[in-house]
């Protein structure tokens, strides 16, 4: 992979404005990766090259020196047909990373051109990984494909999250045209312990399925891996989740041996968001005996 380091300049891609760009729009490639390693009490960022219009900020550190919170920024501003992005992060021997974005990514029409995010995280042993970036807005005749992979060791510690918008709904825009292929990957040990994949076609009966969006524009997953979840936990994240949605949406949790699943479907990216973010606030002091810092970024 080329990369280059903080200091120098790679071409950004300016913020589309007008139909002319997204049809003259050169097709962009960026690639970013990362190392975490604990020296001493502290995680550390230790590697963070890259290649085009994707950038990390300096670590920050809101909960102490063993949490190294990094925030990962695309400067264009949202993503055109035919870009390309690719992370990958790799935490180390006991160490402990939270990465998280901005604010929201956005995936624009794609006249014809497939935009792919790759995300691969390595997770080594003792070590923890919380993935948790801000919601993704998919805008009419987007033609999206998003892979995930976890590759983690036995006793390690994932948690991630993703918040999925269907259309501008706000701005009065239907997510009418276009297609999201979705895969993610978790192996723990090397062994298969997650796997799913699907396609959500704009306009297609899978949208308004009960088997698939059931008629909602906003679907959230959560996920976490680790040792110490049981039933009251869910339990007490299905008890929470009724009182904060106000009966809006649909909202379920499973427990499969050491794989936690949460889901959110309905029309809304705030309770969508509330929800992800209360479940986080329950899971995280169970996984990884640490009460829930939010990241000030959120806040802004």
């Amino acid at each position: 992979m080329n990369s280059v380091n903080d200091n120098q300049t790679s071409a950004l891609c300016s913020t589309p404005t007008s139909e002319q760009f997204f049809e003259r729009h050169p097709v962009s490639c960026a690639t970013l990766a990362l190392g975490f390693s604990k020296q001493g009490d502290s995680t550390k960022l230790i590697e963070r090259s890259h290649f085009g219009p994707l950038r990390i900020q300096k670590p920050f550190y809101p909960e102490g020196p063993k949490v190294c919170h990094a925030i990962v920024v695309h400067p264009p501003g949202g993503i055109v047909g035919g870009d390309e992005l690719k992370i990958d992060a790799s935490v180390g021997l006991d160490a402990h990373a939270l990465i998280t974005t901005p604010g929201a990514a956005k995936w624009y029409r794609s006249n014809g051109r497939v935009s792919s995010q790759n995300v691969v995280l390595k997770i080594a042993p003792g070590a923890s990984l919380e993935w948790l970036p801000q919601e993704t807005i998919f805008f009419d005749s987007a033609e999206v494909r998003l892979h995930h992979e976890v590759e983690m060791a036995t006793d390690a510690t994932y948690i991630g999250s993703e918040i999925l918008c269907f259309g501008r709904t706000a701005s009065g825009e239907a997510f009418d045209r276009g297609r999201v292929r979705q895969r993610t990957t978790i192996r723990s040990g090397g062994r298969l312990i997650w796997f799913e994949q699907g396609a959500i076609d704009a306009g297609s009966p899978i949208m308004r399925s009960n088997l698939g969006l059931n008629g909602g524009t906003v679907c959230a997953t959560f996920i976490a891996v680790g040792s110490g979840m049981t039933s009251v936990l869910v339990d007490a994240l299905r008890a929470a989740a009724a009182e904060r949605s106000s009966g809006g949406g649909c909202f379920g949790v499973t427990l499969i041996k050491k794989v936690l699943i949460a889901r959110y479907i309905g029309h809304s990216s705030e309770v969508a968001g509330l929800l992800m973010r209360s479940t986080w606030a329950q899971v995280r002091p169970v996984l990884l005996g640490l009460e829930a810092t939010v990241p000030r970024v959120w806040n802004t």
